[in-house]
């Protein structure tokens, strides 16, 4: 734990976002959801954006555990990010 904390302190230029595992049928890679709450501009109503990112993945995540990802260079053509942690598993 303290390797990822010290490698996310150096890389302080890399976005890092928290989601749910949505798909893990691929091989090093899984599908992680994001929520976004934003407020729209007339209304004031606040609405759940959503955004699926494929992420490489080491720890070997299972459908619904939240994990935080973060940013990194291209690994395959949708690729461009990894999981750093997991933040809480599926039970």
């Amino acid at each position: 734990m303290a390797a990822t904390e010290n490698n996310a302190a150096e890389r302080a230029g890399r976005k890092i976002r928290v989601g749910l595992v949505t798909s893990n049928k691929m091989e090093k890679t899984v599908v992680v959801k994001i929520e976004r709450r934003v407020q729209h501009a007339l209304y004031s109503k606040v609405l759940i954006r959503t955004n699926k990112l494929k992420a490489h993945d080491e720890l070997s995540c299972d459908i619904g555990d939240t994990v935080e990802i973060m940013e990194t260079r291209p690994l395959s053509k949708d690729k461009r990010w990894r999981v750093t942690r997991i933040i809480e598993k599926v039970k």
